[in-house]
């Protein structure tokens, strides 16, 4: 197997909302069907879907790595539909914050050390 990339599948408990919050926190949206919408973001990307189980958006984690974290949290700190923003930490690996988006999902924005 010769692997490309890969796409997650965010769920959305309000599809709306979930949609207005990663184009607040910098993700263009692409429209894929009425119940699929693609996020991309550089060379990454996303599927946000209009699906909610609460078990599975309550545990669906996803690490972000963006080159300027400070940048980062101050975009994210903006975004009216989040439910929740750490500060920044250090780590032995780097920096990172953690965002909790509209449907419970956990963001991990990291900004990785350079070694």
């Amino acid at each position: 197997m010769d692997v490309d990339h890969i796409k997650v599948f965010i769920p959305s408990k309000d599809y709306e909302v979930s949609k207005r919050f990663y184009r607040q926190i910098g993700f263009k949206g692409e429209f894929v069907s009425d119940e699929l919408t693609l996020f991309e973001n550089g060379d990454c990307q996303f599927f946000l879907q209009d699906f909610y189980q609460e078990d599975l958006a309550k545990n669906f984690m996803l690490q972000i790595c963006v080159q300027d974290i400070e940048a980062a949290h101050s975009l994210c700190e903006k975004a009216t539909n989040k439910l929740k923003i750490s500060d920044v930490s250090m780590e032995a690996w780097g920096k990172v914050f953690y965002l909790w988006g509209p449907s419970g999902e956990l963001l991990h924005i990291t900004e990785l050390r350079k070694f």
